[in-house]
């Protein structure tokens, strides 16, 4: 898969992504296209990507000794956690704009997809999906395969999952911000702990970790063997 079989997290449209990571706006809401009720299934603190890591944030990076890969790493926090650890970081993101800012401070970002050729195939001590990004491409199990085949056989998943255990919704989402500027619509998905763990061990991952701390939930996935 290419990043043109798809359209990407808030891109397209009035842009409002790309709008509020400059701090035009600080809130944005993520909805099912599909959904009748108008209640948006998240709001986003954007300020909060562009903030330093915080507790819950460095926490993710404990243990892990090997480079560190944060997908859909936006302005780059954990790029600039992981490197104040001491740990090899790259971010990658589709966002230009997210890109820019991550450089313009000095980090190791790439213009690019998870679903193109990578740098360090398979040798990655961990693969970050924070923030929500086990969405990207709109199928967790695809973007779980892609995550297995780029760590090296001792590496780790780390994945920010929904609240709610069971959750497993995959859908057409769109971006909206506080000034009614909205995004085109982009394959998402929302996962919890017990869907996440179960989708994993098909294809040959095992859940290592989970935890919560501060109304955030996280899942460590490793290789089964």
């Amino acid at each position: 898969m290419s990043e043109a079989d798809f359209a990407t997290f808030g891109s397209g449209g009035a842009e409002p992504y790309a709008r509020a990571l400059r701090r035009d706006d600080q809130v944005l809401y993520l909805r099912d296209v599909e959904s009748d009720s108008l209640t948006p299934s998240r709001a986003m603190n954007v300020s909060r990507w562009n903030d330093a890591a915080d507790a819950a944030d460095l926490g993710l990076l404990d243990g892990i000794n090997g480079a560190v890969l944060d997908i859909g790493c936006g302005p780059g926090r954990m790029v600039r956690a992981a490197m104040h650890r001491g740990l090899t970081a790259l971010g990658i993101d589709v966002s230009e704009t997210a890109v820019a800012i991550a450089r313009e401070s000095g980090l190791m970002v790439l213009n690019r997809s998870v679903f193109e050729r990578l740098p360090r195939e398979g040798l990655w001590g961990a693969a970050l999906l924070v923030d929500g990004n086990i969405g990207i491409g709109g199928d967790p199990s695809l973007l779980l395969e892609r995550c297995a085949e780029l760590i090296d056989p001792s590496g780790v998943i780390v994945v920010e999952v929904h609240a709610e255990p069971l959750r497993d919704h995959m859908y057409d989402g769109t971006i909206v911000d506080i000034r009614g500027h909205q995004s085109a619509a982009f394959p998402w998905a929302e996962i919890g702990e017990t869907a996440l763990a179960r989708r994993a061990e098909r294809i040959g991952l095992r859940l290592d970790q989970a935890w919560v701390i501060d109304g955030r939930a996280f899942c460590r996935l490793a290789n089964a063997v």
